[in-house]
């Protein structure tokens, strides 16, 4: 199982959600921006990490706020940390992504997102976190 951290960056009550190439696995699927968790890395210095190669900003990762393990189809399976940050150094910037969208929380439903995302989505849209 895979250890992933990623960041709910939240800006004006709008998420930032991020849409994978058509060359990654999953193509042209939403997600959160993060990545996996490094042997011996610590959850939050492999947020920082992953935030920085992705978007070119310095994040000051908060709490906590949600716990996710999936399985897919296909057999892969992902144990997701999701951290709330609210503040960062730096313009975020696309380095990575097909595109990156500031999204209203209710809106975030009608996005595409990543079959392990989904429970998140719903209860962020539902009000249910932040």
């Amino acid at each position: 199982m895979k250890l992933v951290v990623a960041a709910l960056m939240l800006r004006d009550g709008k998420l930032l959600i991020c849409q994978r190439t058509k060359y990654q696995t999953l193509p042209l699927k939403w997600e959160f921006p993060g990545g996996k968790v490094e042997p011996g890395e610590q959850l939050v210095e492999a947020l920082k990490r992953e935030i920085e190669e992705e978007l070119g900003v310095l994040p000051h990762v908060g709490d906590e706020m949600a716990r996710i393990r999936h399985t897919y189809k296909n057999g892969g399976a992902v144990d997701l940390r999701f951290f709330l940050v609210e503040q960062w150094e730096g313009e975020v910037e696309n380095r990575i992504f097909r595109d990156i969208q500031w999204a209203p929380l209710d809106a975030l439903p009608s996005y595409d997102f990543l079959d392990a995302d989904l429970s998140l989505v719903r209860d962020l849209a539902a009000g249910k976190i932040l």
